[in-house]
């Protein structure tokens, strides 16, 4: 058997750095093509929110598979005022521009309707 000169800790981080295509929701498509207009902005869930026109049940989950995919990176933002708690920001991922445009390309392709931006920014 050949040798591939792989050891356990190369083929973790060779896993990790990949990005797994997330599965197709118009929720999905939303999210990286808003995220695509200002690559390295940080959102806040709230926002996303009212700019997509989503509710919090649909958004919340695609966030976190977009996040748990290595689509977006997340923050906790530093309570600003006493008493209010920490917000969750949200943006596109270090190193996945590229590859985030290439993937809303051919789901634009596919030519399924997606609902417009409430609010483009």
């Amino acid at each position: 058997m050949p040798k591939l000169g792989l050891t356990a800790k190369s083929l973790y981080v060779d896993l990790r750095m990949a990005r797994r295509p997330p599965r197709y929701s118009p929720a999905a498509h939303l999210v990286l093509q808003h995220c695509l207009a200002a690559p390295t902005r940080w959102f806040h869930g709230y926002t996303l929110i009212q700019q997509l026109g989503l509710s919090s049940g649909t958004l919340y989950p695609v966030l976190m598979r977009l996040a748990e995919g290595g689509w977006l990176d997340t923050a906790w933002e530093a309570a600003r005022r006493a008493g209010r708690p920490p917000r969750h920001l949200y943006r596109l991922a270090n190193g996945a521009t590229s590859d985030a445009r290439a993937l809303v390309r051919r789901w634009n392709e596919r030519g399924v309707p997606i609902p417009a931006l409430r609010h483009a920014t």
